[in-house]
């Protein structure tokens, strides 16, 4: 499973959390990522944009 760290501030979760990525799903071509955060208490979905800008792979 892969891990990420975010790099800022990010709705409402601060600069270092740890989510996990639960789902990676593309429908004509628009991706979206399900992550949910390291003690799967809070899922968020987002947009490959907002991954790439705000988050950070750590494995």
């Amino acid at each position: 499973m892969k891990r990420y760290m975010l790099k800022k501030n990010f709705k409402g979760f601060k600069k270092g959390t740890q989510f996990y990525m639960i789902v990676e799903s593309e429908f004509i071509g628009v991706k979206e990522y399900v992550l949910r955060t390291k003690d799967l208490s809070t899922r968020i979905a987002i947009s490959e944009s907002e991954l790439r800008g705000n988050f950070i792979l750590l494995n």
